[in-house]
């Protein structure tokens, strides 16, 4: 999944990063749904961070979802994103057999 917004069919956006980043990984696992997968086949995963204060929040997020999946992750803080209301944007690989 090429960069993943957390945004809301409604085009809305939760102020809070953890709230975001499940967001994100909604998106994500709605996707891999959609191709007869789930998150159990990511492989890897990089999220991109308009705060490094937010780190903690994500990383609780990222734990929730993937529980013992455990795919290789990357955190990178950046200067800004798309939309000024985005605290984090995710992108993941996933290993379709």
């Amino acid at each position: 999944m090429s960069g993943t917004a957390p945004v809301w069919p409604d085009g809305s956006c939760d102020p809070d990063p953890e709230v975001q980043a499940r967001r994100c990984l909604e998106i994500i696992a709605a996707a891999l749904n959609e191709a007869g997968a789930g998150l159990q086949q990511v492989v890897r995963t990089r999220m991109f961070l308009t705060d490094r204060a937010d780190v903690d929040a994500v990383s609780r997020a990222h734990g929730a979802m993937f529980g013992d999946v455990r795919p290789a992750a990357t955190m990178v803080v950046v200067g800004g994103l798309i939309d000024p209301r985005w605290k984090i944007e995710i992108e993941a690989e996933a290993h379709l057999d």
